[in-house]
């Protein structure tokens, strides 16, 4: 086997990482008992990666992680089947990803219903998750039933406080 000189050995690193490479995924129960222990996870490999708790970019982070596995749960379950929580820091950027098994019920941005300052539950998942994060999506699984929602932040050099409301012009990709 030959190889091309001119050919980089390794890819050249972004223009000042924030982040070095990480990698998080593990499997949780279908329950509000799993969602719970994925986002208190969640915070503490955050921590462990160099974003402090308390931290805008940790809150955020967490809040992400909180609605998507809550999500997850609510609306992606199948009986029997866990729902996988995905997370990676590289260079500048944060990838959340939840992935369940229930494939026909899509994630679509709708304008929460009822009163927001009444007593209603939920319909404010998505909103919060297009507020937070810089992006976000969904797409289907290729090896099986279900859909991965996934959001990704980029924290700024002071990881400072982004507006709450949602982009113009949908979901973002």
């Amino acid at each position: 086997m030959t190889s091309n000189p001119s050919l980089p050995v390794r890819p050249l690193p972004c223009a000042q990482p924030c982040f070095p490479w990480h990698h998080f995924s593990m499997r949780f129960s279908s329950t509000p008992r799993g969602a719970r222990l994925a986002r208190r996870l969640a915070g503490e490999r955050f921590d462990a990666w160099g974003i402090p708790y308390g931290s805008d970019a940790h809150d955020a982070l967490t809040l992400l992680v909180a609605e998507l596995c809550a999500n997850a749960v609510c609306h992606g379950l199948v009986p029997g089947r866990d729902f996988r929580l995905c997370l990676s820091a590289e260079g500048t950027a944060l990838r959340v990803e939840v992935t369940d098994t229930r494939g026909e019920r899509i994630p679509l941005l709708t304008e929460p219903s009822g009163d927001l300052d009444g007593d209603s539950d939920g319909g404010r998942g998505l909103v919060l998750v297009a507020a937070l994060a810089d992006r976000w999506g969904w797409y289907p699984c290729t090896d099986g039933p279900g859909k991965t929602v996934w959001a990704v932040l980029e924290p700024g050099p002071a990881s400072t406080p982004r507006p709450l409301t949602p982009p113009q012009g949908g979901a973002g990709s």
